[in-house]
């Protein structure tokens, strides 16, 4: 099996078992209710997993403030996916804000926006 392939395998894994962790056992009243992992990028030593997760929640403080809980409870987090999951060494985690929901809804706005101005010129 390639590296990228067994990479591949392993963001996969990590992204479904940290997001049960998240899901199931992180419970703090200060984040976000909904919390989801977008997707996991290990790098090539498997030291590393950067964690992008999509936060829905409009109020853009809470967001990072989700964030920024989810990276003090790393530790935790990695404790208990590793226990989830078989690896020699549990990679650091390191969580991002994924924004690719927020880029998607602006372009929807954007042409739903020309789409009316269109439908009111005709």
């Amino acid at each position: 099996m390639t590296a990228e392939r067994r990479i591949e395998r392993l963001n996969s894994l990590l992204k479904e078992v940290i997001n049960e962790v998240i899901r199931d056992d992180i419970r703090n009243p200060k984040m976000a209710k909904l919390i989801s992992v977008a997707k996991v990028e290990l790098t090539k030593d498997l030291s590393i997993a950067k964690v992008f997760v999509s936060i829905i929640e409009d109020d853009e403080t809470l967001r990072k403030q989700t964030v920024s809980m989810l990276n003090k409870a790393a530790g935790f987090i990695s404790v208990l996916s590793s226990k989830k999951m078989v690896i020699k060494m549990f990679p650091l985690l390191k969580f991002k804000l994924d924004t690719t929901v927020d880029s998607q809804m602006n372009i929807h706005n954007i042409l739903q926006e020309i789409a009316n101005k269109r439908a009111s010129q005709a």
